[in-house]
């Protein structure tokens, strides 16, 4: 029986807990690598290890390439005596070399197809590696039906479909059994990695659904590995059943009657990959529709459904696209379905009259599409469907075959424009690249590892970025002559958690003081309204206020408001809002603030996740319809805004700077604090500021962000409290002038 301690998700993610009930094999697999270099003992009892100090002593670019499967093909031989192996010419994985830099080492781990003994795997292993730089992960039987069959199958499949189990008899509740033989998989595969990978030299490509923990079991033993991962959403397989054109087929014979006995529908169904009693169900229903179907429509040496429910070669398939008029692809959800890629490019070899693949007569090709799937969007000459609506696609279907052949050559030219230069090596080759890009300061960052099991993160920062120190500031800020202080509000001075935002009594004196000192240009730079920050330091004489990002600007208490927005035109707002609307009524906890220059969309009361979604899809709504007005639709913490172009708190700070140097007070002291991506711009505007003249290389600067996170500042403070405790410190340190305005008789 299992102790509580064994379902602990820190047990199952540093791997110590016994693989489903079987004893832990002794014996390991050989230790191989193709590069010279010192390794360091891969034991389990050191898997926590979140840095790696060990260093190759020879550097050549390699990329690991892990997947759930191999791009081998395995058989025994006719003599059952051991085995042999050749390339899968099939596979995406082997295609991916096209895409990658000619020099580079591609080395490969995933499993194999077959059962191979635990006897022969050390010499299985040593042959796939010396011949085809491929790192076999064998799975116990038991692991491998659960990890496959079961959780991937069972659970993340039907998810990441939109197939939930509505009901116990409906895709089956979770089964703690299986998250941990996907978890036991994911660890062997993350042994067998461990066991080749140059951890400061080698990329790491993780493939697909089945290997979702690897990352974070790699990410915790080398914290700067250079690690992408891609996730395929593969081509379902149940789905196929659900949604074949179901129907679609039997709609367009009623509403077009001139088809029947002139139009087929050839449905191919790929062997569904899962198991189980609703899969055979579904097939069984399948069968019974097709057979009713060509029972109503079937005509001696005529049926309009040709129903092929097995593997089919490539030559095969090849040959039914190759004379198809058009191919409708109904998935309800898929990721990289390449079948109207490779129909469109199979189309291009044949000619017009179909009987002379060498003619140069002109070629077309039709396609249906889900609205779904993830090919869809690039494919701008397809007809989109949604594959629920039976008469839509009946009709799509129709339009398809019915079309003029000038319009079908037409998209077919478009399609294959864009499918021939747009295949996996441009694929794989833009992925390497992003990659490269993220990847290209690991080495020089300084990393932390937090959190514990899957909450596990590394944190990565600039080697600068150090915490402020208020000896130091103070020491500079008593040395300088001109100083310039900008301080956000919220989340800076004021935690964003705190209900009540007006500021208290000893903020108000802090910042009082700072701004009474005649050295001190202070400006307090917030997103909120005039009105409010007005009201809140109205005891603040000479504190210079920006508020709405900046878009309202005052020097001082007595000095009037200006504009600094490009265009005192609002009439955008009655495109935003209604937009804005819409989502709030969809999403319970979302507010609308109206500010005068703005809109804010507030979503941090409304569920995280789909007030994320959200905000996403609303971003790019609004995007959409106000592309032609002045104003910039940007995202921050839990909000989403509109405001004029041309309004940010970097364009506050320079401003300020430059409005000191021309009056002949160029700052040499700077301190710039905020939280958020709306403080970036400031601490962006410093260095062109530098540039420029308008501070000087001799400027002090202190750009400081609020927690540690990735940040243009070279400078964090922990939280606002540790704000605020500098600012004090600051303020014991400056020399206030006497308060100045007239005091009223009698007020005494």
């Amino acid at each position: 029986m299992m102790s509580r301690s064994y379902t602990n998700l820190l047990d199952l993610a540093s791997g110590n807990f016994p693989v489903m009930g079987q004893p832990r094999e002794k014996k390991r697999l050989p230790r191989v690598m193709t590069v010279p270099g010192v390794i360091s003992e891969l034991d389990d009892d050191q898997a926590n290890s979140v840095a790696s100090d060990v260093q190759s002593s020879v550097f050549q670019d390699r990329i690991i390439i892990v997947a759930n499967q191999l791009p081998v093909k395995a058989k025994r031989r006719p003599d059952n005596k051991g085995w042999s192996f050749s390339w899968d010419n099939d596979s995406l994985l082997l295609q991916l070399k096209d895409g990658l830099p000619e020099e580079m080492e591609v080395l490969y781990v995933g499993s194999l197809r077959v059962d191979v003994d635990p006897n022969e795997q050390d010499d299985v292993s040593q042959l796939l590696l010396d011949r085809f730089k491929c790192v076999p992960a064998f799975l116990p039987l038991d692991i491998l039906t659960k990890f496959y069959h079961g959780f991937c199958k069972q659970h993340l499949w039907p998810l990441f479909h939109y197939m939930l189990p509505f009901s116990a008899n409906h895709g089956g509740r979770f089964d703690r059994s299986l998250w941990e033989a996907y978890v036991a998989a994911n660890k062997i595969f993350s042994q067998r990695v461990i066991e080749v990978i140059n951890p400061e030299d080698d990329y790491v490509w993780i493939h697909d659904y089945h290997l979702m923990v690897l990352p974070t079991f790699l990410r915790r033993r080398f914290n700067r590995l250079r690690m992408g991962f891609f996730l395929h959403s593969p081509f379902p397989s149940s789905e196929i059943y659900r949604t074949l054109p179901l129907l679609a087929m039997e709609q367009m014979l009623k509403q077009h009657p001139k088809w029947q006995g002139r139009a087929v529908l050839v449905q191919i169904a790929n062997p569904a990959r899962g198991r189980g009693k609703d899969l055979e169900e579904i097939q069984s229903e399948i069968q019974e529709s097709c057979k009713r179907i060509n029972e109503t429509f079937g005509q001696p040496g005529y049926e309009p459904i040709v129903f092929i429910d097995r593997p089919i070669s490539l030559s095969e398939r090849v040959a039914y696209y190759t004379v198809a008029e058009c191919v409708v692809v109904t998935a309800v959800r898929d990721g990289m379905n390449l079948t109207p890629y490779e129909y469109i490019v199979c189309r291009q070899g044949v000619s017009d009259s179909e009987s002379s693949s060498e003619s140069s007569g002109p070629k077309k090709s039709m396609l249906v599409v889900s609205e779904f799937i993830g090919c869809s969007p690039s494919l701008s000459g397809a007809i989109r469907v949604n594959p629920w609506n039976i008469e839509a696609t009946a009709e799509a279907m129709n339009e398809a075959i019915s079309m003029v052949d000038a319009e079908k050559q037409l998209r077919h030219e478009k399609h294959y424009r864009y499918v021939s230069s747009h295949d996996v090596a441009f694929w794989s080759r833009s992925f390497f690249q992003d990659m490269e890009r993220t990847c290209k300061d690991h080495f020089r960052r300084r990393c932390w590892g937090i959190g514990l099991s899957f909450g596990f993160r590394v944190v990565a920062l600039d080697p600068n970025f150090r915490k402020l120190s208020i000896e130091h500031i103070v020491s500079v800020y008593l040395r300088s002559k001109n100083r310039a202080i900008l301080l956000d509000y919220d989340g800076t001075v004021m935690p964003q958690t705190s209900h009540n935002k007006t500021p208290s009594a000893e903020i108000i004196s802090i910042i009082n003081t700072l701004s009474g000192d005649a050295k001190n240009t202070v400006f307090v730079v917030s997103g909120r309204g005039r009105d409010s920050l007005t009201k809140w330091f109205s005891p603040c004489r000479k504190l210079g206020i920006a508020a709405e990002h900046g878009y309202f600007m005052r020097w001082s208490a007595n000095d009037d408001w200006e504009v600094c927005g490009q265009n005192g035109e609002f009439g955008w707002k009655e495109i935003a809002e209604p937009v804005m609307k819409l989502y709030t009524e969809a999403t319970d906890g979302s507010t609308i603030e109206t500010k005068e220059s703005a809109l804010v969309w507030h979503y941090c009361d409304a569920d995280p996740g789909f007030g994320s979604s959200q905000a996403k899809e609303m971003l790019d709504h609004l995007e959409s319809v106000l592309a032609n007005e002045p104003v910039t639709v940007k995202s921050g913490q839990f909000i989403v805004e509109v405001k004029p172009q041309g309004v940010s708190k970097g364009v506050v700070a320079g401003k300020v700077f430059t409005t000191m140097a021309e009056s002949g007070k160029q700052a040499d002291f700077v301190l710039c604090i905020g939280d958020d991506r709306s403080d970036e711009d400031m601490f962006e505007i410093i260095s062109s500021a530098i540039s420029s003249g308008v501070l000087s290389s001799n400027t002090s600067i202190f750009a400081c962000t609020v927690g540690q996170k990735p940040s243009k500042a070279k400078y964090y403070l922990d939280d606002p409290a540790e704000v605020v405790n500098m600012l004090q410190s600051l303020a014991e340190a400056s020399d206030p002038e006497p308060f100045s305005d007239t005091i009223p008789e009698g007020s005494l």
